[in-house]
């Protein structure tokens, strides 16, 4: 399962990426207004940072600007996936971008049949949002699950990138249901190298071996 860090704070990207652990990075305009920053100067400089996909998010919600804005946003790196939402005129950049050989995520997914529509339209990566339904009573892992099932059935190539993880239970639910990409918040990630156990049995060893009055260097 690859792991991507749901920011646009450059400073958790690099931390973050130290780790060998990060395989890309996700943003949106909230995310991004966060920094106070220009946009395209923000994703130029994560880009920068990961090799691997870095969603970027077009915000007009016509066709023919969108298209415009993808473009632009691809120009900026390889790396770069240009982020649609599941619209009918975000499907239809989706297509547009992909024909051109431009990565593509569609965000905004809360059923398994708007996944086939990203799927059909040569998206990348579908982002289904997974605390927001349970936000609503809904399961969203169910729907991580339906999607999965669907996608082996015909042997799509998009990837499916699971959105709005809540905490380590999301991930480890999304794993065992095969999905390919978890999105995570840079604190979910953190929390995940966390076990009492593991404190408590470093503990033990580090003072054991303190009684040794050895050193490895």
């Amino acid at each position: 399962m690859k792991f991507f860090i749901d920011t646009a704070d450059i400073d958790e990207i690099r931390d973050l990426a130290a780790t060998g652990l990060v395989d890309g990075v996700t943003t949106n305009p909230s995310l991004i207004a966060k920094t106070g920053r220009n946009f395209l100067d923000v994703v130029e400089e994560i880009c920068g940072v990961v090799d691997g996909p870095v969603s970027a998010e077009c915000v007009a919600t016509d066709h023919e600007t969108m298209l415009k804005e993808g473009r632009k946003l691809a120009e900026i790196a390889d790396n770069v996936a240009v982020k649609v939402p599941l619209t009918p005129d975000g499907l239809r950049t989706c297509k547009a971008l992909s024909d051109a050989g431009t990565m593509g995520t569609v965000t905004l997914c809360f059923s398994s049949v708007q996944a086939v529509l990203a799927a059909k339209a040569g998206a990348t990566f579908i982002s289904p949002f997974v605390g927001r339904l349970e936000d609503i009573g809904e399961d969203g892992m169910q729907l991580i699950a339906d999607i999965c099932d669907i996608y082996a059935n015909y042997d799509f190539g998009t990837e499916v990138l699971v959105a709005s993880v809540r905490g380590p239970r999301h991930v480890a639910l999304a794993a065992q249901l095969g999905a390919d990409v978890a999105t995570l918040p840079p604190n979910v990630l953190r929390q995940m190298f966390k076990h009492t156990l593991t404190d408590k049995g470093l503990d033990a060893f580090l003072a054991d071996w303190a009684k040794t009055g050895q050193t490895i260097l």
